[in-house]
């Protein structure tokens, strides 16, 4: 019977914070600062994307750490009433720094904040070799009607581990799930957005709550690269997706332990599976019903401690 692997079977994870502030805008430590802390912390891959300033920071790398070369990019809705005024913010990954290097190095912004101009500077930016993340609409006080068109993005924030401290709006997963119902086929990925005004033993630090599980052949920029592009990754405050396929009509899955094992669709129902108190599940195998008519599926477990941890969503009509 064909097994089609959603996560791939071969190659190795890499943990990696893909929202990172330094020195070099408003965080507080500097690159080399945050490529120890991150590294002693079990990290692989950080992509280092300060406020408005492209840098290519890959001279930190080695055969145990890799920088990613990236900016976050902002539209302003409003001014005036910080507390309230909405904005957009997008964080940009550089797939090949060695390419358009002036362009690059001007960070460039939208010239716009509506739809139009955010889609236009997508475009132009995918043009220039970037990936585009979403960043947090919880936080940016943003509705569906602001990003429901947006399009030109390969990903955006689940979970943002600065805005969970911030608020208690870090994980927006109705957000992802609205955009995938517009026929968005982007994945989803959990970011610290750590600036680091608190120490690292301090309950408010911003760093280690979100990450994202990279699964390359190797680390090295063209590997971790093309495993973005094509959504080998899944997003976590924690639990681990060790395995996803579909073997026939069934959805089989592995996990670390866990208490809720759910697939959702592009509807209302979803697959669950759900411990008994004080037990843990490691895995869950659905039969696939095509009366749904789900048009993609992604998987969500939870633990015991209530963390996350998210699969992208894959689209039916794109396996085989």
């Amino acid at each position: 019977m064909k097994r089609i692997y959603l996560l791939p079977n071969e190659g190795t994870f890499y943990k990696a914070n893909l929202h990172c502030h330094s020195v070099i805008s408003d965080g507080k430590k500097t690159i080399e600062e945050l490529k120890g802390m991150y590294q002693r912390h079990g990290y692989s891959i950080l992509a280092y994307t300060d406020h408005r300033r492209y840098r290519d920071h890959r001279n930190l790398s080695d055969e145990t750490f890799l920088a990613l070369a990236g900016y976050e990019a902002d539209a302003d809705w409003e001014t005036g009433d910080y507390n309230h005024y909405a904005t957009t913010h997008i964080c940009l990954y550089d797939t090949d720094p060695d390419q358009h290097r002036e362009e690059k190095n001007k960070s460039p912004m939208p010239k716009g904040r509506d739809t139009a101009a955010l889609n236009t500077f997508a475009k132009e930016m995918g043009e220039l070799g970037f990936l585009l993340c979403y960043n947090h609409p919880y936080w940016s006080l943003q509705t569906y009607e602001d990003y429901k068109g947006l399009r030109g993005f390969f990903a955006m924030e689940i979970y943002n581990h600065g805005c969970e401290i911030d608020g208690l709006y870090g994980y927006h997963a109705q957000a992802y799930d609205e955009m995938l119902r517009t026929g968005n086929r982007l994945a989803c990925v959990a970011t610290d957005d750590n600036h680091n005004c608190y120490p690292e033993e301090d309950p408010m630090c911003d760093s280690f709550g979100g990450f994202t599980m990279v699964k390359a052949k190797e680390l090295s920029y063209t590997a971790v690269i093309d495993a973005l592009r094509r959504g080998d990754f899944y997003a976590s405050t924690g639990p681990e997706i060790k395995d996803f396929y579909l073997e026939g009509n069934r959805i089989v899955l592995k996990t670390s332990p866990v208490s809720k094992i759910y697939v959702k669709g592009s509807g209302r129902l979803s697959y669950q599976k759900r411990s008994r108190a004080n037990e843990f599940l490691t895995e869950a195998v659905f039969e696939r019903d095509p009366n749904r008519n789900d048009r993609f599926l992604r998987v969500s477990i939870q633990d015991e401690k209530g963390r996350h941890a998210d699969s992208r969503a894959y689209f039916l009509d794109e396996m085989n």
